[in-house]
This record gives structure tokens, C-alpha cells and sequence, in this order.
């Protein structure tokens, strides 16, 4: 005769179980919106260097340099931090699809086999003292398990793996702007130090011509050894600042090898060789704040952290109420093998089961407090990476802006300097003025010079870091 399951239990069990869901309502996802003024047009964009196109992600192609091309290709392939950013992402969606499978029912199989005696105390009706028949005992069976989520956290679980993931993959992206832009950096100050020297070694041509010109006014007893001295002076200061000119070249050789995945011996002898940093021919296009903080994978990495913090709110909150698992088993149990499988060896049973931590209900409330500290943390946060992302632009185009107009004056400076040191030399010739007006414009001259090419290179450096703010270079990097 067959049993049926207990109707009334179950119905009573899952109309409990009902009732208590529509009570178990987690808190909402705190409101991760942006301010009106940071989705409008920049505060530093009124400059005709930038126009309100929409920005590039394969921003260093503007440089037209396809040495500067070849080795952005070549880093967004080969650098380690990428790679490590690659493989924890890897590892992150490796552990969404195990929250995945909480959604799935739970199986075991068991088989056993048994040969052994009883005890006659522990037989009911044997008698005591006297042995009980030896026996064996064969089991086959399979159990499967289901947790019905009626308050929501499998699916939280489920919801924060998946903001976690996102975040793991924004956190990559993170990366790969910053390779971009590190590796374009690199290249330029290695050609920015290269315009140095060769800036240096004209003022040191020009410089050991006036040198060589004051010692045979001397050896012609029309000079004196003042102007010798300050000739010399001059030349050994300028001739002082080549090494640390190169040793900026190599650190950026190096910097560059680093970021391209090679070793310090396989520097790039295209960037060795480069003699003046990339040169942009339009206006950079930047677009609007929206767009940006859309582009921005720190921002993007902040919203999802907050989304997997919210999250896990809702599952600490889940803990309150009681967890339902369906459950149910069948197989087959008997004394000897051939009668396994039979109609009288099988058994099943099907039931739910309902574990409820209801003493400890403090502890629950505690990881409440603690996932709702977590996800106030991962609201300010969000809110910091749209300040900082907004804070970087707007530094960048200001910096980019004022650098220009630096290097505008900078380069009348070296002109007009240029201009006194010629003039200067042809009074000395005509006798009309003294050497150490020489020495001074070829001393201001060269201090010109030297400030110009510290200007290219910045308003270079500057650019990048633009181009880094509006996060260009991890849209066009291959996944």
C-alpha cells in the first residue's frame, strides 16, 4: 500500500513560506545618479585646441607617428598588468558561473554494500546472549535537493556576481587606458629628450666657436682671458646638462620596453631614434561631460561595485527568513544484489525542508549592518570616481590650454633671443660692443632654446593625459 505526502503539511508549509516573502522586501540600490552640471559641455573647452566631436579610443592614431602606432598595438598585446587584468577576469566569471548553478537542483548518488552482525541488544524480540545470522546489505540511490528562493538570495547572489564580474571587466578596460596612454607617454619623453640634445649640441657647437673665437683674440693680443674664462664657463654648463638629458631618454626607453612587455637590452631603436615628440595637426575632440563619464571605466567599475554592494545587502537580508528546500530521494535497499532494482527493494521519499536560524537573528542583522556600511562605501566611492574623473579633464584642458599659450611665447622668446644673439656678435666684430654682451645672449640664447623644448614636450605630455581623461584606448583594444 502506498502513502501519499502529507497534502495539508505541504500546502500549510508553502502558504507560511508565501506569506513570509511578501513581508522579506530588501532595500532598493542606492541612487548612483549624476549631477546636472557634470554632463554639460567642459569649463575648459572654449579653446579652439579642442572641438565638441565625440572623443576617439584610438586616440594616438591622430599622431599620425606609425612608430607610435606599432608600439600601442604592441603593448595592449604584450603587457603583463593587462594580462593579470585579463586572467582575474577570467577568475571572476569563473565564480559567477558557480553562483549560476544555485539555481540548479543539487544531486548525490550513493552506492554502498555491508556484511556484518548485529548486536542482540539493539534487535528488538532477540533473544540476549545468543548470536544473531550474519548478513549483507546492498544500497543504490539518488538525492536531489532544490532551494526554492522565495526571498530573493540566490538571485542577490546571482545579481552581485554579476556586478562583480562587470566590475572585474571595467577594472581590465581601467588598465588598458593606462597602458595606452603610459606607452604613448614614454615614447614621447624618449623623443622629447632627444630634441634636448639636440638642442644642447648646437648651443655646444655655437658655444665652442665663441670658445675657439676668444682664444685667438687672445694668442693675437686683442682679447683677454676674461672673456676666455666666461667663454668656457659657458660651454662646460651647457655641456653639463647632456647627461642628464640622456639618462631621461634612457629611463624612458626602458619605461617603454616595460610597458611592451620586453627587457630593458630590446629597447626600441625606432624610439631611440626618434628626434622630436608626436605632433598633433587638429584640434583634440573631447566631447561633453555625458560622454566622458559614459566612457570612463573607473566610473563604470564604481557603478558596479555599488550594484554588486547593494546586492549583498539583500542577501544578508535574506538570512532573517527561513531557507526551503524541496528535497527528494529514491533507490533501493536490500539483502541480497539480485534483488536490487525490484519492485520490493525501492524506496523514495519527496518533502521540504525549512531551516531557520531564528535564535541567531542578531548575527543577521549584523551582516545587515555591514553589507549596508558596505554599500554606503561603494555610494561615496562612485560618487568620488565622477569628481575625480571630472577633476582630471578639466585639469588636463587647462593645463593643455595654458601650455599652448606658454609655448606661443616661448617661441617668440627663442626668436627674439636668437635675433639679440646675432646682433650681439656683429657689434663685437664691428668693435662696437664688449664680449660680455656675447656671452649673454648666447647664454639667454640657449636658455630659450632649452625652455622651448621643455614646452613641446609638455604640451605633448599634456595631451596624453587629455586623451587619458576622456578614456580613450580600451573601446578599440581587442577583448
Amino acid at each position: 500500500m502506498t502513502t501519499r505526502p502529507p497534502l495539508r503539511f505541504l500546502t500549510a508549509t508553502a502558504g507560511a513560506a508565501l506569506l513570509l516573502a511578501s513581508c522579506a522586501v530588501g532595500p532598493k540600490a542606492p541612487d548612483a545618479t549624476l549631477p546636472p552640471s557634470a554632463s554639460g559641455a567642459f569649463i575648459g573647452a572654449a579653446t579652439p585646441a579642442v572641438s565638441a566631436e565625440a572623443a576617439r579610443d584610438d586616440w594616438w592614431r591622430l599622431y599620425d607617428d606609425p612608430v607610435l602606432d606599432g608600439l600601442v598595438g604592441e603593448a595592449l598585446t604584450n603587457n603583463n598588468e593587462l594580462e593579470a587584468a585579463a586572467a582575474n577576469l577570467r577568475r571572476v566569471r569563473a565564480v559567477l558561473g558557480e553562483t549560476r548553478t544555485q539555481r540548479l537542483p543539487a544531486t548525490n548518488t550513493t552506492a554502498s554494500y555491508n556484511y556484518g552482525r548485529p548486536s542482540a541488544a539493539t534487535v528488538p524480540g532477540a533473544v540476549i546472549g545468543e548470536a544473531l545470522d550474519e548478513t549483507e546489505t546492498f544500497d543504490v540511490g539518488l538525492d536531489v535537493s532544490y532551494e526554492i528562493d522565495l526571498f530573493g538570495r540566490v538571485g542577490s547572489s546571482i545579481r552581485a556576481a554579476t556586478a562583480d564580474a562587470d566590475a572585474a571587466a571595467a577594472a581590465l578596460d581601467v588598465v588598458r587606458v593606462s597602458v595606452a596612454a603610459e606607452t604613448a607617454r614614454a615614447y614621447a619623453d624618449a623623443c622629447s629628450a632627444n630634441a634636448s640634445i639636440a638642442v644642447a649640441e648646437r648651443n655646444i657647437q655655437l658655444q665652442t666657436d665663441t670658445v675657439e673665437l676668444t682664444q685667438r683674440l687672445l694668442d693675437a693680443g686683442q682679447g683677454n682671458g676674461l672673456d676666455v674664462a666666461r667663454a668656457r664657463s659657458t660651454l662646460a654648463s651647457t655641456q653639463g646638462a647632456m647627461a642628464p638629458l640622456r639618462a631621461q631618454r634612457e629611463a624612458a626607453l626602458f619605461r617603454l620596453s616595460t610597458l611592451t612587455g620586453r627587457t630593458p637590452a630590446e629597447a626600441s631603436e625606432a624610439a631611440r631614434a626618434c628626434q622630436r615628440p608626436p605632433q598633433l595637426k587638429q584640434p583634440i575632440p573631447v566631447g561633453d561631460g555625458a560622454a566622458m563619464l559614459a566612457r570612463r571605466p573607473d566610473v563604470r567599475r564604481a557603478e558596479r561595485d555599488l550594484a554588486a554592494a547593494a546586492a549583498r545587502v539583500n542577501v544578508a537580508t535574506a538570512d532573517l527568513y527561513p531557507r526551503v528546500i524541496l528535497g527528494a530521494s529514491v533507490g533501493s535497499t536490500s539483502l541480497d544484489g539480485g534483488d536490487i532494482g525490484s519492485e520490493s527493494a525501492l524506496r523514495f521519499g519527496i518533502g521540504p525542508l525549512i531551516s531557520w536560524s531564528f535564535p541567531n537573528v542578531f548575527a543577521a542583522r549584523a551582516r545587515i549592518e555591514q553589507a549596508s556600511a558596505g554599500s554606503d562605501i561603494a555610494l561615496a566611492n562612485f560618487d568620488q570616481a565622477v569628481l575625480v574623473a571630472l577633476q582630471e579633464t578639466e585639469t588636463a584642458l587647462a593645463n593643455y590650454a595654458n601650455e599652448l599659450d606658454r609655448r606661443t611665447a616661448l617661441l617668440e622668446a627663442r626668436d627674439q633671443a636668437g635675433a639679440a644673439a646675432r646682433l650681439s656678435r656683429l657689434r663685437f666684430d664691428a668693435g662696437a660692443d664688449s664680449f660680455l654682451s656675447v656671452i649673454d645672449a648666447e647664454r639667454t640664447l640657449a636658455q630659450a632654446e632649452g625652455q622651448l623644448a621643455n614646452s613641446e614636450a609638455l604640451v605633448t605630455t599634456y595631451q596624453i593625459a587629455l586623451f587619458k581623461a576622456l578614456a580613450g584606448g580600451w573601446g578599440a583594444s581587442p577583448a
